[in-house]
């Protein structure tokens, strides 16, 4: 069968790279991709979704994977399956889990999910209210999709409220921020659990931690991520059973009890305090980049696993995931997340080895030569038995590539480090 990936980033290119040694796929389809992708499929552009679907009909496409979270919220999902193709991502009234942080987390409230305390409001003095009633620091979340950067994380009143105002009134992210969330600051640490779901059964993968911040010591501006490690071994199994029961459970239940059954990749963005999880987020896709470091983890199954979801009978699907970890440093352009650059050459001296590669996603191609087009450029990734041999791979991989003005952190999963040390 031929299958098309929706999407134009590293995560996109590292779904491909995992499923392309896959004897039962005859072709790969990007749709847009990047320049890197085309080595691995061939890419697909089209003026709407419309023509998109058409195509996927005609083709006869086995599977459709889709990537990013705009188009799930937008339906993509839903046009496919009502024309008969098998996609693996959720619908549109499922995705609203991510599509908008007031729904998610009255969703959350609705079922006894446990969440940080929170109010949605369109009201500026309600919002003022409520931040006074909090402790410092003090979140605000602009409602809608903003591509990962529409939170705040407030350090005082004045601050807290100043992007209240500034969300409400469209002047921080648009339409996107024109109803807000309010909630208190949890303290402990992150981590990302994704669960594969047919609508009913799920299964669970290795815990990632992603780096948001631009600098080491996460320090600096939040990003889309700036690399992610897994599995971290500040999760431990009891934890994960926890999450399971009190979050995902509970999450699908609700999902298919309201009418919109949840297929595809639930993205749990948890914060653990005092060894209890507690939802932060939904997202409704793979995150990027914690799926560059997931991928490289199934020894076997993956394809068998996206096919059990998007026929909603994951019952005995069989898979194997590997036993090391995986580490990804992402390498962006010289003014990330402030600003785009010029297009810069791509210096290639040496593309990874039988246990790193490099997953691209700012790029594109003239002629031979890759170009770095500003954002995230790629993400270095490396597998080991252990969180440093993992990540002394990653690191060596990224040496073997250059462009100008390339930034990246030097401290990827050193939390994960620190605690492999003192062992």
């Amino acid at each position: 069968m031929e299958i098309v990936i929706v999407g134009s980033g590293a995560r996109e290119h590292s779904i491909g790279l995992a499923l392309q040694k896959e004897c039962r796929i005859d072709g790969i389809y990007f749709y847009p991709g990047n320049g890197a992708t085309s080595k691995l499929g061939k890419n697909i552009n089209f003026s709407n979704d419309r023509e998109f679907v058409d195509f996927a009909i005609q083709e006869n496409i086995g599977l459709v994977i889709i990537g990013p979270e705009a188009p799930l919220v937008e339906g993509l999902a839903d046009s496919l399956r009502e024309n008969g193709i098998l996609t693996f991502g959720p619908s549109a009234k499922a995705a609203r889990l991510e599509g908008s942080k007031a729904y998610m987390k009255d969703f959350a409230k609705r079922y006894d999910i446990p969440t940080a305390r929170f109010i949605q409001t369109q009201d500026y003095a309600e919002a003022v209210n409520f931040i006074e009633d909090l402790n410092l620091p003090i979140v605000v979340k602009a409602d809608g999709l903003c591509a990962g950067k529409g939170v705040v994380i407030a350090q005082s009143y004045e601050e807290a409220k100043l992007s209240a105002k500034e969300m409400l009134s469209g002047k921080s992210f648009g339409e996107a921020g024109k109803k807000i969330v309010v909630e208190e600051f949890l303290e402990g640490f992150e981590l990302s659990v994704f669960a594969m779901c047919d609508g009913k059964d799920f299964i669970v993968l290795p815990p990632a931690q992603d780096h948001k911040r631009l600098q080491e010591g996460d320090k600096g501006p939040n990003t889309g991520g700036m690399g992610a490690y897994a599995p971290s071994p500040l999760a431990n199994e009891m934890l994960i059973e926890k999450v399971k029961s009190n979050i995902i459970k509970p999450t699908l239940e609700g999902m298919e009890k309201d009418g919109n059954p949840f297929v595809g990749v639930l993205f749990c963005g948890i914060m653990v305090v005092k060894d209890e999880p507690y939802l932060l987020e939904f997202n409704v896709r793979f995150g990027d980049p914690e799926c560059e470091v997931l991928m490289p983890l199934f020894k076997r199954g993956l394809l068998d696993c996206l096919l059990g979801c998007a026929k909603q009978d994951l019952k005995g699907v069989d898979y194997e995931l590997e036993e090391g970890y995986c580490v990804g440093v992402v390498a962006a352009s010289k003014d990330y997340p402030y600003k785009s650059c010029k297009k810069e050459l791509i210096h290639i001296e040496k593309q990874g080895s039988e246990d790193s590669h490099i997953s691209y996603a700012g790029v594109i191609k003239e002629g031979e030569e890759l170009y770095a087009s500003g954002g995230r450029i790629l993400v270095a990734v490396g597998k080991g038995r252990s969180v440093k041999e993992a990540t002394n791979k990653a690191y060596e991989a990224l040496k073997g590539i250059e462009f100008y003005g390339m930034q990246f952190r030097k401290d990827i999963a050193y939390q994960a480090l620190r605690l492999e040390e003192n062992e």
